[in-house]
């Protein structure tokens, strides 16, 4: 499946404008972790793509997240690699993580949505005003994105072998690079 194609299906499966700059994001991650560690950046691309593709429609364990998006994703010939990096994202998806491809797409996911949350509160909503400090400091802030586990993030990172600090600089510097994509670029502040 080429990029040009998985987009297709991303938008075909998803209508929200904010689970497909979320899927942006984690796409523009994992090719970033890709360069770094010398991997295939179209495949890790297309995991980080791919990863929520049921989640609008299926959105918890219950109504099928991540299994129904991987069985789509094996009717449409995409890599088992693929597949296996999406159902292990999910903690509950009794996949374990095994190769740093699924690791990396665990570390970005939630850290992502994290420093984009960061970004939205900030008054210029911008992805360059955000650093480090920053995000650490709301990480401590449990009122702030309740929904994100700062224990999935610190675990994350240590799963992947990144110290948390390089981790969170390496995330928001990999979505700077996309920022006017995710309207993170400060020009509609």
């Amino acid at each position: 499946m080429t990029r040009e194609e998985a987009w297709v299906l991303v938008t075909e499966e998803t209508s929200s404008g904010n689970l497909l700059k979320h899927m942006l994001a984690v796409e523009a991650v994992m090719r970033a972790y890709a360069r770094k560690f010398g991997e295939d950046e179209e495949t890790w691309g297309l995991a980080g793509l791919l990863h929520d593709i049921d989640y609008e429609r299926h959105p918890s364990q219950e109504a099928g997240h991540p299994f129904v998006g991987a069985d789509l994703l094996r009717r449409h010939g995409v890599p088992e690699p693929i597949c296996r990096a999406v159902l292990s994202h999910a903690d509950y998806s009794g996949v374990a993580r095994e190769s740093r491809m699924e690791r990396a797409l665990y570390a970005a996911d939630e850290l992502s949505g994290f420093v984009i949350a960061v970004a939205l509160v900030r008054p210029s909503r911008a992805l360059a005003d955000v650093d480090v400090p920053a995000v650490k400091k709301k990480m401590k802030d449990k009122a702030f994105a309740r929904g994100v586990r700062r224990e999935d993030i610190i675990r994350s990172a240590e799963e992947l072998g990144v110290p948390l600090d390089e981790h969170i600089g390496f995330v928001i510097g990999a979505l700077r690079d996309v920022a006017s994509q995710l309207g993170l670029d400060g020009q509609s502040a």
